[in-house]
């Protein structure tokens, strides 16, 4: 491998070094103990060194050093670990190089000659490989090499990125190095003389942990189904914990077939995967949270910056991102200050030079019309200020959507509303008060998806959004107003096209109609049932891959209560798509993952609580509900639209903090709790009496609740939500998107395994009942079966073409063929793809093993008859796996074909003698059996050429020719060659004919090949040689 010329010193250097080859201007060098027999000293405290002292990845065990005449300084230009490799490069340096240098007078003349040559090679191979994507591509290509030679795996396995570590065996650990691959995670050391590495998929990663022991603080900790592993020492753990997540999680979402759960564009092609690549993900997931951004957004630019904010009369340092579609601020310390601007918003963009502070010159202007703000950039540094115009007005902007066409021009709650407060009661001016709060907050911080998001807007959607604003706010805090006027009339589009059509999304929706909010006044009518439906409806039409799941019917009813019904539709799209990804799917994989962080949380903010209930699966079970409603089915209505508000500002981090809360408030009492059921009736008594501030009805009793002969423990009364809320963020505020979006990464990891077993479980209970093979032996070939290929698509997982089957045959058949082999795996496939889409289902491929293995001798016959059956018979015959019809006979030539694939099966049986006289007596017989139903057949007629036929069989079983004969074909082979029989006149011929009785009758008279049939096989030896990949695996 050629490298980037590097001065060496020769003096130090030859300390460990020994020249192989040497000329005028360049030396061949091996590794001082490499290649020496004996186990010499020399030797293995030279690859501990290398070993453990290797930070730049280039000790190799070659080298190739340009050296000028006289001079102590040469150049390291080429490396390897073969030495073929290295007397390759030898001989074009000195058949293209060195007799070209002699022409030079000037010794750096020659240095620079040759260093642009090495330069030029470098170029041409790294150009078009993956290297060239890297920001050190020299020391990729050297990492690239070593995982190659280390570990053999195919060509197509792409090196993402190599760490220096430690793992841990027991108490002793292995300095070495980390490859992690789009696959697989690789790790290799050569410590004094003892050589470990190992190679585990990413598949069977199960758990990801950073753990602290006695021996060290802090380790990355890998579990799989078989194995522990423990690594420390990184240079940055953080960012390795962070990249190994990440793998396994695409890894992952790979093998899972969920709708909701889609890779990006840019990792959906294993070629793009690069380290860069990934924590440029990584940012762009984080940003798409934080702000709640349409998934496609794809992220641009990102720089430090200040924001000047008019209310603090300040400047706010932060970051400022630029998508395709927004710019979004966020102060340096999350919450304290965003900013949300869409860049429709940006309909001019002058530019302008300024002086700001002498030190700012040529400044990029952009001019938001419709807001006010101001955007300055400075060309000579990433500083950027925004100024508010404190003289907006959105009266136009209120006109412009009351003149928009909808469906329903107005809410439901405006017509509709539980109860008629009086003016003069304590509702009403509380309601007017928390108006007058916004409206004096808007002229200072804005109004619309542009304001400025701080702490004091938090505490105002924290005592609950005025129901005169909740729809307007919704709408700014979800970013939907933006969608909806970059699309109008898209909303009545769907309406048109959906509606009238059914399919089972509708069926669905029809069903729970009438059980959204049934208590409500506005969905006792027609009107407001027909609007619930329409909405339901689009949007199913318009994601048919979601289409409807439940729990949306609750969550609409809400939203159309609030906002008018094409704006409904858009909050619905944001929750759906933005805002609860992966919620909303077949198999709600999105709320499982947050159950599991919720698990965690747990266990980190309440540790007296998980102290006294180790196992939270219960509590985790109990809260899905709240995750999948927004608390909207467990909480009383008016005190669950005051979670909503804050779920629109805060996103998914405020339904975590609510949940914490609940549990902190009813901690001792859950603590006390006998069984699972008593902590369900102390969390839903405790929901069901928290009331909204201005709500004067009452606690209402829980049903269940008749008093203390069912042991129910009194809850607290008058629990107020604005109280809940705020003990929230007072006791939880400190967590953060990004934190919930680690957690989140790692624990899908855990999430998707649980269904990859789930899957496997279901497919095992399925097929165990048809087959003989033990549970054990099942579940191994279901891993071979399920994970032989794992960079193909989730649905083809379970399903193999003809190229795996061929490789699975070659692993576990019992018999092989020799270099025929692969022909009778042809055969064998076309033969269980019974429904000819060119595809074996696990099913059919455990009752092909199940066949060779456990069956009885006729059934092993009869698999091998059906193998010869031509394509043309088959095809018009019932297809029953493993049953043959008995009407259907072999020509003369489908039985040569017969004895021919017996006779390569034999071949290398320490009984092959024995065998190969067998199958010949057993071929004679059959000839005669055929002949003589032949004679009977067309009596008076000449069979002399039949005869000859067979005689030329017999014999040339006795030989043991087998490698031209026609079995051994494609079945096109064969069609030509009967094709060509037919044209030979020889009509009698296609006459001659067997039974598969005759066959398996005529196989009996021979013990020794009812021996060779009956012999027990073990299927668990053959698993196991094959699991190499699967395992971790050391070898010393």
């Amino acid at each position: 491998m050629w490298l980037n010329p590097e001065e060496v010193l020769l003096k130090n250097a030859l300390k460990l070094w020994v020249t192989e080859k040497s000329n005028e201007f360049f030396l061949l060098q091996r590794r001082r103990g490499h290649g020496d027999t004996g186990g010499k000293f020399t030797g293995l405290l030279v690859g501990a060194l290398d070993s453990v002292l290797d930070s730049n990845a280039r000790v190799t065990p070659f080298r190739i050093l340009l050296q000028m005449p006289g001079s102590q300084v040469s150049w390291t230009i080429a490396c390897g670990a073969a030495v073929g490799e290295m007397n390759r490069h030898w001989d074009w340096l000195v058949q293209n190089l060195l007799h070209s240098l002699s022409v030079f007078e000037n010794k750096e003349d020659v240095a620079s000659f040759v260093k642009g040559k090495v330069k030029g090679l470098i170029a041409e191979e790294v150009r078009g490989r993956q290297a060239a994507q890297e920001e050190e591509p020299e020391k990729f290509r050297e990492a690239l090499l070593k995982f190659e030679l280390c570990f053999g795996l195919p060509s197509s396995e792409k090196l993402v990125t190599t760490y220096s570590c430690c793992c841990w065996k027991g108490r002793v650990p292995r300095q070495g190095w980390l490859y992690l691959s789009i696959n697989h995670m690789a790790f290799y050391s050569f410590l004094l003389g003892k050589e470990v590495k190992f190679v585990i998929p990413w598949a069977e990663v199960t758990r990801l942990e950073r753990v602290s022991t006695g021996l060290m603080t802090d380790m990355v900790r890998v579990m799989t189904r078989r194995c522990q592993l423990d690594f420390s020492m990184f240079l940055s753990l953080d960012e390795a914990f962070g990249v190994i997540g990440q793998l396994a999680d695409i890894a992952l979402r790979r093998l899972l077939d969920s709708e909701g759960l889609e890779l990006d564009r840019v990792l959906q092609q294993s070629s793009n995967i690069t380290k860069r690549v990934l924590e440029e993900q990584a940012l762009r997931t984080y940003v798409l949270a934080l702000f709640r951004l349409p998934r496609g957004e794809r992220l641009q630019e990102v720089a430090l910056c200040s924001v000047w904010t008019p209310h603090a009369r300040c400047h706010t340092t932060g970051t400022l991102f630029t998508t395709d579609s927004y710019l979004c601020f966020a102060s340096r310390d999350e919450g304290h200050c965003s900013l949300l601007i869409p860049l429709s918003e940006v309909p001019i963009v002058p530019y302008c030079s300024l002086v700001h502070k002498a030190e700012l010159l040529h400044i990029n202007c952009v001019y938001l019309t419709n807001s006010g703000v101001w955007l300055l950039q400075t060309s000579s540094s990433p500083y950027y200020t925004f100024c508010y115009d404190t003289m907006y007005c959105d009266g136009e902007d209120i006109e412009e959507r009351a003149q928009r066409q909808t469906v329903n021009t107005e809410a439901l709650m405006a017509c509709y509303h539980h109860s008629q407060p009086d003016p003069n009661n304590s509702t009403a001016t509380m309601e007017q008060v928390k108006e007058r709060l916004w409206e004096d907050h808007f002229p200072e911080y804005g109004r619309g998806v542009h304001m400025f998001r701080t702490e004091k807007i938090q505490k105002l959607v924290a005592m609950g959004i005025p129901e005169s604003l909740r729809g307007e706010l919704w709408m700014t805090f979800s970013d939907a107003s933006s969608e909806l006027a970059s699309h109008p009339g898209y909303y009545s589009g769907l309406v048109t096209e959906s509606m009238g059509q059914s399919s089972l999304a509708t069926e669905e929706i029809e069903r729970d109609l009438h059980r959204s909010l049934p208590d409500h006044p506005a969905f006792q009518n027609v009107k407001g049932i027909a609007a619930l439906r329409r909405v339901l409806t689009a949007y199913a039409h318009r994601n048919p891959k979601i289409g409807y799941c439940q729990s949306m019917n609750i969550l609409a009813s809400v939203l159309l209560l609030y906002t008018k019904e094409e704006e409904a539709f858009s909050l619905l799209v944001a929750v759906c798509e933005r805002m609860l990804p992966d919620y909303f799917n077949r198999r709600v994989i999105g709320a499982q993952v947050d159950q599991s962080v919720f698990e965690e949380l747990i266990r980190d903010r309440l540790p007296e609580l998980a102290e006294h209930i180790p196992d939270l699966s219960p509590l985790s079970s109990i809260s899905l509900s709240w995750f999948l409603t927004l608390f909207l089915s467990v909480l009383p209505f008016r005190s669950a639209v005051c979670v909503v508000d804050c779920f629109f500002f805060h996103g998914i981090k405020a339904i975590f903090q609510l949940g914490l809360a609940v549990l902190d408030a009813n901690a001792t009492a859950l603590c006390a709790s006998a069984d699972d059921s008593q902590a369900l009736m102390i969390l839903t008594g405790f929901l069901d009496q928290v009331k909204y501030d201005e709500d004067p009805s009452p606690p209402t009793p829980h049903p269940s609740q008749s008093g203390e002969e069912e042991g129910r423990p009194p809850v607290k009364q008058h629990t107020l939500i604005t109280d809940l809320i705020a003990d929230s963020y007072e006791k939880f505020g400190d967590l953060t998107v990004r934190q919930i979006e680690k957690l989140r990464c790692r624990h899908r990891i855990q999430v998707l395994q649980a269904h990859e077993d789930t899957t496997k479980e279901n497919a095992l209970r399925v097929v165990t009942p048809d087959v003989s093979l033990s549970p054990e032996n099942l579940a191994d070939v279901y891993d071979l079966f399920k994970h032989h290929d794992p960079g193909r698509p989730y649905v083809e997982q379970y399903r193999v073409d003809r190229v795996q089957f061929k490789s699975l045959y070659m692993l576990l058949v019992p018999w092989l063929c020799g270099f025929h082999t692969d022909t009778v795996a042809h055969r064998t496939f076309t033969l269980l793809d019974q429904d000819r889409d060119s595809l074996i289902t696990f099913r059919e491929f455990a009752g092909w093993l199940d066949t060779l293995y456990f069956e009885e001798l006729n059934e092993k016959v009869r698999l091998l008859y059906r193998l010869h059956i031509p394509p043309g018979g088959s095809h018009s015959l019932p297809v029953v796996l493993f049953t043959i019809t008995l009407y259907y006979c072999f020509l003369q030539r489908e039985f040569i074909q017969f004895c021919k694939t017996l006779y390569s099966m034999f071949h290398g049986n320490p009984d092959e003698n024995e065998l190969f006289q067998a199958i010949a007596t057993v071929t004679s017989l059959v000839l005669q059996i055929g002949e003589v139903g032949h004679r009977s057949r067309c009596s008076g007629s000449e069979v002399s050429s039949e005869g000859g036929a067979g005689d030329e069989v017999e014999d040339d079983h006795r030989e043991g020719s087998q490698e031209d004969h026609p079995v051994f074909s494609t079945e096109e082979d064969g069609e030509r060659k009967e094709g060509t029989s037919k044209s030979s006149g020889s009509e009698s011929q296609s006459e001659w004919a067997v039974s598969y009785a005759q066959i398996l009758a005529s196989l009996l008279t021979e013990q020794q090949l009812v021996n060779f049939f009956e012999k027990p096989m073990d299927l668990s030896a053959k698993v196991n040689q094959n699991q190499d990949m699967h395992d971790n695996q050391e070898t010393t």
